[in-house]
């Protein structure tokens, strides 16, 4: 396998600075990887819209990236969205994937300081988001989630999950990715 490509799809309007920050950290975690923010905005299906629910079924919107990104030249796309989002059966969902697969998606929403009536904080804004990107990435390549809790691949059921945990994988997930990208 040559390097993996990943682009980054902003649905709706996405803060520039994150998806840049993503882009460039993004090849620092995988292997043999380069990334790159797609040039065109792709718009909220309204479908998605869950009018009792105030959220955005994910699925219906990973489905709809699918469609629309088959032929973009990508590995993986990755949706980044500023919408709240869910799956049936869960309150919120920080972002969805594919497993294994192509498409993923995360939300900005929940992981802003400010949705937790903190201050702004665009440090822990930034860390969050790459946290929540590498783990619905890791999904794509097969990952299942794992059981420690440092993992990037541990499930966030909470924030205090996300911040507890790293944006690396673990020595057993690692080895899964480099198999995956090429290097193992």
């Amino acid at each position: 396998m040559g390097k993996l490509k990943i682009g980054i799809l902003k649905i709706n309007k996405v803060d520039k600075e994150v998806a840049e920050h993503l882009e460039k950290e993004l090849p620092k975690i995988f292997p043999k990887s380069e990334c790159e923010i797609i040039s065109e905005v792709f718009p909220v299906p309204i479908e998605a819209y869950n009018k009792n629910r105030k959220q955005y079924y994910s699925s219906i919107i990973l489905a709809r990236i699918r469609e629309k990104t088959k032929n973009f030249g990508f590995d993986i796309v990755l949706g980044v969205t500023e919408l709240d989002l869910y799956v049936p059966h869960l309150n919120f969902v920080f972002g969805e994937a594919e497993c294994p697969g192509k498409i993923a998606i995360i939300s900005l929403h929940r992981l802003r300081p400010e949705f937790y009536g903190s201050k702004p904080n665009r440090k822990l804004h930034f860390e969050r988001a790459l946290k929540e990107a590498v783990h619905e990435i890791g999904h794509t390549l097969g990952l299942p989630h794992c059981s420690n809790q440092s993992c990037v691949m541990f499930f966030s059921n909470s924030i205090l999950d996300t911040d507890r945990k790293t944006f690396h994988f673990c020595e057993k997930c690692f080895k899964l990715v480099k198999r995956k990208c090429g290097n193992g």
